[in-house]
Protein backbone atom coordinates (compact mmCIF):
# COMPACT_ATOMS: atom_id res chain seq x y z
CA UNK A 1 0.00 0.00 0.00
CA UNK A 2 1.59 3.61 -0.57
CA UNK A 3 1.74 6.30 1.52
CA UNK A 4 -1.33 8.33 2.04
CA UNK A 5 -0.66 12.41 1.79
CA UNK A 6 -3.62 14.10 3.48
CA UNK A 7 -4.83 17.42 2.60
CA UNK A 8 -1.21 18.31 0.67
CA UNK A 9 -0.43 22.10 0.94
CA UNK A 10 -0.06 22.42 -2.47
CA UNK A 11 -3.28 21.57 -3.30
CA UNK A 12 -5.45 23.86 -0.73
CA UNK A 13 -6.18 26.47 -2.94
CA UNK A 14 -8.05 24.08 -4.76
CA UNK A 15 -10.14 22.44 -2.26
CA UNK A 16 -10.62 25.90 -1.02
CA UNK A 17 -12.29 27.00 -4.28
CA UNK A 18 -14.12 23.46 -4.80
CA UNK A 19 -15.60 24.54 -1.18
CA UNK A 20 -16.87 27.88 -2.35
CA UNK A 21 -18.20 26.76 -5.91
CA UNK A 22 -19.75 23.57 -4.39
CA UNK A 23 -22.87 22.76 -6.56
CA UNK A 24 -26.54 22.80 -5.47
CA UNK A 25 -26.24 18.67 -5.28
CA UNK A 26 -23.23 18.87 -2.91
CA UNK A 27 -24.36 21.49 -1.04
CA UNK A 28 -27.57 19.54 -0.01
CA UNK A 29 -25.20 16.25 0.85
CA UNK A 30 -22.93 18.64 2.67
CA UNK A 31 -26.41 19.97 4.47
CA UNK A 32 -27.21 15.60 5.57
CA UNK A 33 -23.70 15.03 6.50
CA UNK A 34 -21.88 17.73 8.85
CA UNK A 35 -21.89 18.15 12.50
CA UNK A 36 -22.00 14.20 12.87
CA UNK A 37 -25.74 14.20 12.17
CA UNK A 38 -25.66 10.74 10.72
CA UNK A 39 -23.14 9.94 13.54
CA UNK A 40 -19.73 10.08 11.73
CA UNK A 41 -17.95 13.13 11.20
CA UNK A 42 -17.72 14.05 7.32
CA UNK A 43 -15.25 16.41 5.81
CA UNK A 44 -15.40 18.18 2.92
CA UNK A 45 -13.41 18.14 -0.26
CA UNK A 46 -10.60 16.66 1.68
CA UNK A 47 -7.34 15.42 -0.42
CA UNK A 48 -6.25 11.86 -0.32
CA UNK A 49 -3.55 11.29 -2.13
CA UNK A 50 -3.09 13.91 -5.04
CA UNK A 51 -6.93 13.68 -5.48
CA UNK A 52 -9.91 15.45 -3.86
CA UNK A 53 -12.85 13.88 -2.32
CA UNK A 54 -15.64 15.14 -2.01
CA UNK A 55 -16.98 13.98 1.13
CA UNK A 56 -14.39 11.63 3.44
CA UNK A 57 -15.40 9.88 6.25
CA UNK A 58 -12.01 9.37 8.53
CA UNK A 59 -13.20 7.25 10.38
CA UNK A 60 -14.62 4.16 7.95
CA UNK A 61 -12.59 5.25 5.42
CA UNK A 62 -15.05 6.17 3.41
CA UNK A 63 -15.09 8.94 0.57
CA UNK A 64 -18.60 10.04 -1.39
CA UNK A 65 -18.60 11.62 -4.61
CA UNK A 66 -21.40 13.26 -6.12
CA UNK A 67 -21.03 13.47 -10.29
CA UNK A 68 -22.17 15.70 -12.61
CA UNK A 69 -22.80 14.84 -16.17
CA UNK A 70 -18.64 15.89 -16.76
CA UNK A 71 -18.26 12.75 -15.86
CA UNK A 72 -19.56 10.94 -18.78
CA UNK A 73 -16.84 11.77 -20.47
CA UNK A 74 -13.83 11.04 -17.41
CA UNK A 75 -15.20 7.61 -17.21
CA UNK A 76 -11.71 6.44 -17.58
CA UNK A 77 -10.43 8.56 -14.93
CA UNK A 78 -13.15 8.14 -12.03
CA UNK A 79 -12.39 4.64 -12.56
CA UNK A 80 -8.53 4.65 -12.03
CA UNK A 81 -9.02 6.97 -9.29
CA UNK A 82 -11.85 4.58 -7.67
CA UNK A 83 -9.68 1.88 -8.08
CA UNK A 84 -6.59 4.21 -6.49
CA UNK A 85 -8.04 5.00 -3.86
CA UNK A 86 -9.48 1.50 -3.11
CA UNK A 87 -5.79 0.62 -3.17
CA UNK A 88 -5.32 2.58 -0.03
CA UNK A 89 -8.08 0.78 1.74
CA UNK A 90 -10.51 3.64 1.19
CA UNK A 91 -14.39 2.90 -0.58
CA UNK A 92 -15.80 5.09 -2.83
CA UNK A 93 -19.47 5.69 -3.29
CA UNK A 94 -20.50 7.70 -6.22
CA UNK A 95 -23.50 8.96 -6.77
CA UNK A 96 -25.31 10.89 -10.00
CA UNK A 97 -26.61 14.83 -9.61
CA UNK A 98 -29.90 13.15 -10.46
CA UNK A 99 -30.01 11.03 -7.60
CA UNK A 100 -29.50 13.34 -4.93
CA UNK A 101 -32.13 15.85 -6.99
CA UNK A 102 -34.24 12.90 -7.00
CA UNK A 103 -34.46 10.62 -3.76
CA UNK A 104 -31.79 12.19 -1.23
CA UNK A 105 -33.37 9.91 1.55
CA UNK A 106 -31.98 6.86 -0.71
CA UNK A 107 -28.74 8.32 -1.19
CA UNK A 108 -28.46 9.32 2.41
CA UNK A 109 -29.48 5.53 3.41
CA UNK A 110 -26.71 3.83 1.11
CA UNK A 111 -23.99 6.16 3.02
CA UNK A 112 -25.33 5.22 6.05
CA UNK A 113 -25.03 0.95 5.24
CA UNK A 114 -21.79 2.17 3.88
CA UNK A 115 -20.50 3.14 7.31
CA UNK A 116 -22.08 0.03 8.91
Amino acid sequence: MSEIIYNHPKRKSVRRKLRKTSTTEETVIWKRLRNNSIGFKFRRQYGVSGYIVDFYCPERRLGVEIDGAQHLSNKEYDTIRTKTLNDLDITVLRFWNSEVKNDIVKVIEKIKSALL
